[in-house]
């Protein structure tokens, strides 16, 4: 059974409605999908730059500090051994790919599970503008999503080419903008919201295969 939302104006008035494409809204929510990719896609953000020095690497130490026998110590070698102070590291961290192998089809799943989540909880607004007129303003934006949710984190879903709402939303701290060719399972599920605009909404839709009805 589909569901059919609202589009709204910056006012908050009706436009139109959509009928959310039951295979992308209506998905079987795969929790352990979710997580596996959303753990993927943190792990593809470490930098893996974190390196210590072992005993080979620390300067210093060339010379045996005390003879071998007769001192009443234990042996040694190096003073840049592990235990001394100023030594090297014994397995620590050093450069690495935490990059994680995560097929296409599983992150189109996952994102439709989290984009289904959200919609069986109400929390998907679709809208034709938040910005009206011929210059960005912040100021206007922000009342127009106030009136479309009151959610106190928002995920703003916008056309690549809609320069007036990147630059009104931009430096709103409770707003994350995202162009729809960047949706993801991470930032669905981290704000309260999900408001798309209208081109947004369509090209979602293309790239995760639905087809949206609209309505009068």
């Amino acid at each position: 059974m589909s569901t059919t939302i609202d589009i709204l104006d910056a006012a908050g008035a009706k436009t139109g409605s959509v009928d959310l494409p039951e295979d992308i809204f209506g998905a079987k929510v795969n929790i352990p999908l979710i997580h596996q990719v959303v753990v993927a896609q943190l792990a593809a953000r470490r930098q893996g730059t974190h390196k210590t020095k072992t005993r080979g690497n620390v300067s210093g130490g060339g010379k045996k500090p005390y003879r071998q026998k007769g001192t009443g110590r234990a042996r040694q070698g190096s003073t840049r051994a592990p235990q001394f102070a100023g030594g090297g590291t014994v397995h620590g961290p050093q450069p690495r790919d935490y990059s994680q192998r995560t097929p296409k089809k599983m992150k189109a799943a996952a994102l439709r599970g989290a984009l289904s989540d959200r919609a069986v909880g109400g929390r998907v607004h679709i809208v034709d503008s938040l910005v009206t007129g011929e210059t960005p303003k912040t100021k206007v934006a922000l009342a127009a999503l106030r009136t479309i949710t009151k959610a106190r984190s928002v995920l703003v879903v916008v056309d690549e080419g809609d320069e007036f709402t990147w630059l009104s939303l931009r430096n709103a701290p409770e707003v994350h903008l995202l162009d729809a060719g960047q949706l993801n399972t991470y930032d669905v599920l981290c704000y309260d919201d999900l408001v798309f605009t209208r081109e947004a909404y369509d090209q979602v839709v293309a790239r995760l295969g639905g087809s949206g009805k609209e309505d009068a």
